[in-house]
């Protein structure tokens, strides 16, 4: 990948200034209500911005055109990882080529949530837990499903470390972050084997052990594939508690996970100490005592944002599904249980069904997508022209960060995106957004005084 994991979301271009600044945090405006520069309360609404669309019901792909270019994404996006595919026994040079870049010894001074600078010592002893003395001569991967939500690792170990002393959001060992019933090959495990070395879909990190159910390829494999089913369409689904099954009980389901749905189960038959009557009976992965996968049924209410299938993807659904997520806090790398500004964009079109790489610099420039380029040469009439064009859903890509075009007013060009926090040309100071937020494109400025818009090196159009 061209854009280094710990890159690929907004803290490289914002993060350590804005989010440790004293600024004013908003302005007032005659009618009294609490804003950032240019964004009215009217504007923070889906909508507002599907009043203003011409079209919000026009179908932008198909169903069928979803799943070639799906297809087209696993087969030639080289950030992407077909499990199917996995060969049955891996050298162990490709194993320990896939760790030693993603586990790096570290070359500049991190710190631990107190402040304490990590010691050498400590460092070492990371390195030591990747155990790659013991790597076989060949791997023979090992299939699991995910029980719970789990984050991924640059490093076998959960102790966060920060780039600076009191800069706590931004965890730079946090990669990513894996949900219930997703399919993982578990390629290694560190020394105490508390922790595995797996590859997901769209992602290979360090994740706990106690996280994975294993099983055979085949059951593991087939789990999201199986129908009928239900797709998580709001911001997040729970199921219900149940004491009696623990594993199973308040699990959170993010926006685009799809479960198989029990629709034969009788209604006479209690779940867990509950009857089925006003609840989906869906079949979720749990862990057994020996670490081995088995598949139980939980309830998820009827009240749950869920789908029997995919949702059509059109404007009008592409911008209440977005604003489903406004004012989420920015969790860098899906930490604080939320996402950042990839995980963002990926997880509402994961709920029509679409796939997309995990981090900015491989969804900008895959050859799955249908990309404008914006290339380096471009002058800023050119992009200003460009960006009046862009329609609802379009991701607009600079260095380190995505913004979801929402759509055009008084003179602007509307975004949706996850982010750290903002600052304007035209207006003095930053704000902390912190989390998902409405704003312009146009005036958007970094902390060097570069705008974005020319900083732009892509538009992602999903749409023929």
């Amino acid at each position: 990948m061209n854009t280094h994991p710990r890159l690929r979301t907004f803290g490289h271009l914002l993060a350590l200034g804005l989010l440790t600044a004293c600024v004013q945090l908003s302005a007032k405006p005659a009618d009294g209500q609490p804003v950032i520069p240019h964004v009215v309360r009217a504007q923070q609404s889906a909508e507002y911005w599907i009043a203003r669309s011409q079209q919000p019901d026009a179908l932008l792909l198909e169903r069928s055109t979803i799943e070639a270019q799906n297809q087209r994404l696993r087969s030639q996006d080289p950030s992407m990882y077909e499990l199917r595919r996995l060969p049955a026994q891996m050298p162990a040079a490709d194993v320990r080529a896939m760790l030693e870049k993603l586990s790096a010894r570290p070359k500049r001074t991190l710190y631990d949530v107190q402040g304490q600078a990590i010691n050498a010592s400590t460092v070492d002893g990371w390195m030591a837990d990747l155990a790659l003395d013991t790597l076989p001569a060949q791997i023979q991967p090992r299939f699991a499903l995910v029980v719970s939500r789990a984050d991924l690792r640059s490093f076998p170990t959960a102790t966060r470390v920060f780039s600076r002393v009191g800069d706590t959001d931004i965890d730079r060992f946090q990669e990513s972050a894996l949900f219930p019933g997703m399919p993982v090959a578990v390629l290694h495990e560190s020394r105490d084997r508390q922790w595995s070395f797996v590859v997901s879909a769209r992602y290979a990190a360090w994740m706990r052990s106690e996280l994975l159910a294993h099983g055979d390829a085949a059951t593991v494999l087939a789990y999201a594939e199986r129908s009928p089913w239900l797709v998580v369409t709001g911001a997040r689904a729970e199921t219900v508690y149940t004491p009696e099954a623990p594993q199973l009980s308040r699990l959170s389901l993010d926006m685009g996970a799809r479960v198989p749905l029990l629709a034969d189960w009788p209604r006479d038959k209690p779940v867990n100490g509950q009857l089925p009557a006003s609840a989906h009976v869906i079949e979720l992965p749990v862990r057994d005592a020996d670490g081995r996968l088995q598949l139980r049924p939980a309830l998820l209410p009827h009240s749950a944002d869920v789908s029997a299938q995919y949702l059509p993807l059109n404007p009008r659904t592409l911008l209440e599904q977005s604003f489903k997520f406004l004012g989420e806090r920015y969790g860098w790398g899906h930490s604080y249980e939320a996402r950042d500004c990839s995980g963002f964009v990926s997880e509402v079109y994961a709920g029509f069904g679409l796939e997309m790489p995990r981090n900015t610099g491989d969804q900008g420039k895959s050859p799955a997508f249908n990309i404008i380029p914006f290339p380096p040469q471009m002058s800023r009439d050119a992009r200003l022209a460009l960006l009046k064009t862009l329609q609802v859903g379009d991701l607009v890509y600079i260095p380190g960060h995505v913004m979801m075009v929402i759509g055009h007013d008084k003179g602007h060009t509307y975004v949706i995106h996850d982010t750290p926090g903002v600052r304007y040309a035209d207006v003095a100071g930053s704000w902390p957004v912190n989390g998902v937020a409405v704003t312009p494109l146009e005036p958007l400025g970094s902390d060097d005084d570069t705008l974005y818009i020319d900083k732009i090196y892509s538009v992602v159009k999903m749409r023929p």
